[in-house]
């Protein structure tokens, strides 16, 4: 009898563990079930959302001073204040929302293919070892990879933040010989139009310089990266202090050495938004030569001093928001190690 007692609560107390467990499950197992870098691909997705927003100001003035010559003689603060005297707040973050659309699904292919680009190398090109080049050379391809990907929409996104449009009820800005006129309403408006005048060349129009610029840009990053990292002492090897310097020192020299591609990329961008009898370039090459010869080879870097500037806020917000998405998504170290060592 006892024993028989004994056994009916042990297995009524099983059974409610059981119920509660089940109650509890589903959230566990779902977060649980994702693999790792499915987990990394969502929180650098949103990590890149968060930073790229919070750094919209910058880079809507950056896309000016590249692209306008009414903006050529004004330093950073005075293009700030232009911005904000004419269009109000919000002006900051005109083709924001086309930014965020795209760096998010650009964040997650190019982690991904960096990641898929590197084990390829390593497995089949085993002689060329595993030291920063293989990060060079993945880093190159999956920074291509994701550019073609991803392309219109930031072919939209410098289109939405060319257009000056004095909301305070000056059309003009006070600007001579400037097309102000709304050309655009939104991402969808941006892509219909462009694809109605010039098909799906016109949506990957100025991809030339892009994946110029690009291509060692994003190699540089990760070789720089990975090869700062390795002269780290061991015990600082974790310090978030440390990979923000090293991301943001690799972020500084990339962009000074590929920054004219960049000029260039956005001016074949914006070309159908210029005045009447603007010149059109033929490809990239051509792009620089006319900069230099017509606009000074200082334009080639206008607004770089204000990429430096957003730069190292960007890693840092990004670092952030990252680390954060991680403790949310329950990515471990162990979960880490254990993706590398199964890569």
């Amino acid at each position: 009898m006892g024993s028989s007692a004994q056994r009916s609560s042990t297995l009524t107390t099983n059974v409610a563990d059981l119920v509660d467990a089940s109650a509890n499950r589903p959230e566990v197992s779902f977060i649980g079930s994702m693999p790792v870098y499915v987990k990394e691909l969502i929180a650098g997705g949103a990590a890149g959302g968060f930073a790229k927003t919070a750094i919209a100001p910058l880079e809507r003035t950056k896309i000016l001073l590249q692209t306008r010559a009414e903006f050529r003689s004004l330093g950073v603060g005075q293009s700030l204040n232009k911005v904000l005297k004419n269009e109000g707040f919000l002006g900051f973050y005109k083709g924001n929302g086309a930014s965020v659309v795209r760096i998010v699904p650009y964040a997650a292919l190019h982690y991904m293919a960096y990641e898929r680009y590197r084990c390829w190398i390593l497995d089949n090109y085993s002689a060329l070892g595993s030291g920063p080049h293989i990060d060079l050379l993945a880093g190159s391809a999956a920074g291509g990879t994701a550019v073609l990907c991803t392309y219109p929409l930031d072919l939209a996104r410098t289109k939405l933040a060319y257009q000056v449009v004095n909301t305070r009820g000056n059309f003009n800005y006070g600007m001579k010989g400037v097309h102000t006129q709304i050309s655009y309403k939104g991402i969808g408006d941006v892509l219909s139009s462009v694809y109605k005048e010039g098909g799906l060349r016109g949506l990957y129009r100025g991809v030339g310089p892009t994946l110029t610029g690009i291509l060692p840009y994003a190699g540089l990053k990760f070789y720089i990266y990975e090869k700062l990292k390795s002269h780290v002492p061991e015990e600082y090897e974790k310090s978030i202090g440390m990979k923000l310097s090293c991301g943001a020192l690799a972020g500084l020299v990339g962009q000074t050495f590929t920054y004219p591609l960049d000029v260039v990329r956005r001016q074949m961008q914006v070309e159908n938004l210029q005045p009447s009898g603007g010149v059109k370039y033929k490809n990239t090459m051509h792009g620089l030569k006319f900069i230099i010869h017509n606009q000074g080879w200082q334009k080639l870097f206008a607004g770089l001093s204000i990429n430096y500037i957003k730069i190292v806020p960007s890693v840092a917000i990004g670092f952030t928001a990252y680390d954060a998405m991680k403790v949310w998504l329950h990515i471990t170290p162990q979960q880490k190690s254990q993706r590398i060592t199964a890569s």
